[in-house]
């Protein structure tokens, strides 16, 4: 039996405020406050963002990371950095943020929308289908849902075609054994407020390819020599890239302040933890909506281990007029939850991106969006948290259905 929570939304669990930030970081803020010293490249060395660069890239295991505005300029950077012809035909699923199209077009590429299924991955037919005439893919690991990576990564490579991986979903989810964000050539991270790593904005892209990150670097903006203080480690290949490419790039000044990676950096030791905590957290309030006939929560892949942050669940036969209600419904609990293709102007609902001009079809991704739900669930509840959530969504779900059933 469901509670009646009908009057608990004044005592609702706050998703939204972050964990604070840890004492060491509001230590080191106060001295970079009293010298002045917040732009990365005032240092000789040993800025925070080059340590910042360095810690990333240890964690993930990758050669080289460059820390940036927002993820949303590592993608940017990332197509630049691969020096893709104007026009080039990027796939993306259709199911992901409006961030991701726009950098494309931001790229002067062009992007190309692949279907996605009831369970929020990408659909491999429409990929097989659409990688034919592909020159890149940007996979978004959206909400943190990775898709079968094994297969994208096998016809990409069979094309010859560069895979990004836009994660910033999906800092600590592992595929395989492997590190998400390591799989293709370049992967994206974010540091926007409600990601993992909380730097307000700013993100971070990683890499292995020395030429990649040469370019990557000295578009962020490292004007004259600055790139020299990148990767100080560096090695022959990348002092080759670097000397190659000198002047050769237009600046697009998106860095990273040192106040941004000094908020992050204390962070970085806390991932397993808060990796740890969202898992434990979703999987709990999942199995109890798994409970109900009108909720269910796509399960993860095999090969798949994720660190989520947020829960999304489908409705289950559920007409717009029912979902609508839901909504309402639980947000009266106390509890906001968004049909993604049913707020209005969302930002993860493709036909809303106008910038793109016609809007394609897509009818498995629309069918998708309309029952789709998402609603936060940071690592910080405790169990308590977690009861008050699935009991709002349970009984926001059994009122709008027990409204149908008592009608007929």
């Amino acid at each position: 039996m469901v509670k009646d929570m009908s009057d608990g939304a004044s005592h609702a669990p706050n998703v939204y405020d972050a964990e604070p930030i840890p004492t060491p970081a509001r230590e080191e803020v106060e001295r970079l406050l009293l010298s002045g010293d917040l732009f990365r490249y005032t240092a000789a060395k040993d800025a925070p963002v080059t340590l910042l660069e360095q810690e990333f890239a240890a964690m993930l295991g990758a050669k080289y990371a460059l820390a940036v505005a927002s993820c949303s300029a590592a993608l940017f950077l990332s197509l630049k950095a691969l020096d893709l012809p104007r026009d080039a035909r990027v796939l993306i699923p259709a199911f992901t943020f409006a961030a991701v199209p726009s950098a494309i077009v931001h790229a002067n590429c062009t992007p190309v929308l692949v279907e996605c299924g009831d369970n929020y991955r990408i659909d491999l037919d429409d990929f097989h289908a659409k990688i034919e005439g592909a020159d890149a893919v940007m996979i978004s690991h959206m909400r943190g849902h990775t898709s079968d990576m094994d297969a994208i990564k096998t016809a990409c490579d069979a094309k010859g075609i560069p895979l990004i991986e836009d994660a910033a979903h999906s800092l600590g989810t592992v595929w395989d054994g492997q590190n998400i964000g390591t799989i293709g050539k370049i992967g994206c991270f974010s540091f926007q407020s409600y990601k993992l790593l909380n730097g307000g904005e700013g993100g971070i892209m990683i890499t292995d390819d020395a030429e990649v990150y040469a370019r990557a670097v000295i578009m962020s903006g490292a004007y004259e020599h600055n790139w020299a203080k990148h990767n100080p480690q560096r090695d022959n290949a990348l002092v080759e890239a670097f000397d190659r490419w000198q002047n050769k790039l237009p600046l697009y000044n998106t860095r990273l302040s040192n106040m941004s990676a000094t908020l992050v950096r204390p962070q970085i030791t806390e991932v397993p933890r808060r990796v740890a905590d969202g898992r434990r957290n979703h999987d709990y309030v999942a199995a109890l909506l798994e409970a109900s006939p009108y909720l269910t929560v796509p399960a993860k892949l095999d090969k798949e281990v994720r660190a989520p942050d947020s829960l999304q669940f489908n409705l289950v036969d559920f007409s717009r007029e029912e979902a609508l209600s839901f909504q309402n419904a639980a947000k009266a609990r106390g509890v906001s939850v968004q049909v993604f293709g049913l707020s209005t102007d969302n930002a993860r609902a493709f036909w809303n991106w106008q910038f793109l001009g016609e809007t394609p079809e897509l009818p498995k991704t629309r069918e998708m969006l309309s029952k789709a739900c998402d609603t936060r669930l940071p690592a910080r509840l405790q169990q308590p948290d977690l009861d008050f959530i699935a009991d709002a969504l349970l009984g926001a779900a059994e009122a709008v259905k027990g409204v149908r059933a008592a009608a007929e």
